[in-house]
């Protein structure tokens, strides 16, 4: 098919996928629980950090993790006591277990407590319209705390050569404003323009078959090429094709 083709068709499936009946079977329903900022910045962090794997095995996981934390996310983060932390201790999902966690949870607390949230560390760090380079910057920063070496695994880090696709998600989830309900739109330092498509087996399945991507691996390489074409397509709002992307893998068997 033509350019105009492919974007007329790719623009048409995010108009199917892009809505709120897209959040019952997806992770974003976990940040949907809560209302106040920074509860939606930690759930949906801890939730699209444990999201690979089956669906319905990571909203359940996300689900066990906020209950851990009394449904008060942040309260936990920035005023646990030892004994609460030790809590979250049996956790487990897959490679991800307690030790893990109580990890994430000490070092979203010095992100908040030191960088000043999240946000801050991605909005100082975006060089060119690319927020590549400060998922690295944001990694070197949350690993400032006393950490297992294990636990580094658990964010990717482009600069490394990974695709980064939970937290390329968990961005999209905070800066994308979509009007349906379903991104949240709640950083507004970060133009959308700078998101990169969070890239797993599914959409790159789709995107190579459209093709939109040649590279055969799923990288932080993969990512740049399909960068270029998706921003190509939108220069505004390139990762809302990933509802197209993924809706067409997973729902439609494309």
């Amino acid at each position: 098919m033509t350019k105009k083709e492919l974007k007329d068709f790719l623009d048409e499936k995010v108009s199917q996928y892009n809505t709120p009946q897209f959040i019952d079977s997806d992770p974003i329903q976990i940040p949907h629980l809560f209302s106040g900022r920074e509860d939606i910045e930690v759930s949906g962090f801890l939730a699209a950090t444990i999201a690979w794997g089956n669906r319905t095995m990571i909203i359940r996981n996300s689900k066990k993790i906020i209950e851990l934390m009394g449904n008060a996310p942040y309260d936990f983060v920035m005023s646990h006591s030892d004994r609460e932390l030790q809590q979250l201790s049996d956790f487990v999902h897959r490679t991800f277990n307690g030790g893990d966690l109580v990890t994430f949870v000490t070092s979203l607390k010095h992100i908040y407590s030191i960088h000043g949230g999240p946000e801050a560390i991605f909005a100082q760090y975006i060089q060119n319209d690319n927020l590549q380079p400060a998922i690295h910057e944001f990694k070197k920063a949350f690993f400032e705390v006393p950490h297992l070496q294990r636990t580094q695994k658990h964010v990717g880090d482009p600069a490394r050569g990974s695709s980064a696709k939970r937290i390329n998600m968990f961005l999209r989830w905070m800066v994308r404003n979509d009007n349906c309900g379903v991104d949240f739109g709640l950083w507004d330092k970060i133009p959308p323009s700078a998101l990169s498509c969070p890239l797993d087996v599914h959409s790159g399945n789709v995107a190579r078959k459209l093709g939109l991507l040649n590279r055969k691996q799923n990288d932080a390489k993969a990512v740049a090429e399909l960068d270029l074409q998706l921003r190509s397509l939108d220069k505004n709002d390139p990762v809302k094709y990933d509802f197209a992307l993924f809706g067409l893998g997973v729902f439609e068997k494309f």
